[in-house]
């Protein structure tokens, strides 16, 4: 029987139950249990928006978003949100599903640290950023009520000192191409995580560029 949590039905296909073994397989607890709940604050927040949204790609949306994290799924140079979208769409291949549907899933891991852009696209982008800024960010904490908070809360937990956690977890997964953060949210990780690290100033590679003026 599909399982229940906040009255949102968890996708129990076969491809879904596939991903959840393979997040399973491949996440530990943290973060496997983080990207159960942003599948549920994803739903419920296109629930509350009346948005015709596919579960099944939110799903996946959210279950593979971290991915670029973890040691098999990491490249030497890509953003770890593209990593994480990669590895979502050899997956979703490999089950046969249409490339529209790819494409949405692979923006929607792709866009999720990008704030003020996913929230203008599709369903499946827009909740998945949506999912994620509640869970890591607290966005839009006061708009679920606090039934729906414990109860998702209590299927997959918190576990103690999260957040400081979860920072962690970032900074694992990218310290080693510090470079990837540039133009985006995760250089404050590395700003708080990485000895010696240094911004990319966007000004400053406008001003010594190879152009004359």
């Amino acid at each position: 029987m599909a399982e229940t949590i906040a009255g949102i039905r968890i996708p129990d296909s076969a491809i879904a139950r596939a991903a959840t073994q393979l997040v399973r397989d491949t996440e530990d607890d943290l973060l496997y249990h983080h990207s159960r709940r942003v599948f549920c604050w994803g739903a419920l927040t296109g629930e509350r928006r009346g948005l015709d949204y596919d579960a099944e790609l939110l799903y996946l949306g959210a279950m593979f978003h971290d991915m670029g994290l973890t040691a098999p799924h990491s490249s030497p140079d890509l953003r770890f949100e593209v990593d994480g979208a990669n590895a979502a769409r050899d997956f979703m291949k490999s089950h046969g599903v249409q490339d529209r549907e790819i494409e949405d899933v692979w923006t929607a891991i792709a866009l999720h640290t990008t704030p003020g852009i996913p929230e203008h696209m599709r369903p499946t982008i827009a909740l998945v950023t949506a999912g994620v800024e509640m869970d890591v960010l607290g966005i839009a904490y006061h708009d679920f009520t606090h039934e729906q908070r414990c109860h998702v809360c209590e299927h997959h937990p918190r576990e103690t000192n999260f957040k400081e956690n979860i920072i962690d977890h970032f900074a694992g997964g990218i310290k080693h191409k510090p470079s990837t953060t540039f133009g985006n949210v995760k250089a404050d990780v590395l700003a708080l995580k990485a000895a010696g690290y240094k911004r990319m100033n966007f000004c400053s590679i406008i001003l010594n560029s190879a152009w004359p003026n």
